[in-house]
């Protein structure tokens, strides 16, 4: 039987890269296009700032969250 190198090392660097998914990853996986999309409403006359501002709370409260 032939030894198949591809699944070991798929699996070597899903085990490797692992430790790197900490909850501060996690957040920051939902909280970047958050942020990104308050820039960019936030050019938007009137109201603009206002929802960014309140985009921006939303994005500080979820990387607070104990993940």
């Amino acid at each position: 039987m032939r030894f198949k190198a591809i699944p070991v090392l798929k699996l070597t660097i899903i085990l490797s890269l692992l430790p790197l998914l900490s909850g501060c990853v996690l957040t920051k996986v939902v909280t970047v296009p958050m942020r990104i999309g308050g820039a960019v409403i936030s050019v938007v006359p009137g109201i603009g700032n206002d929802v960014d501002a309140v985009i921006d709370t939303a994005a500080d409260t979820i990387d607070l969250v104990p993940i």
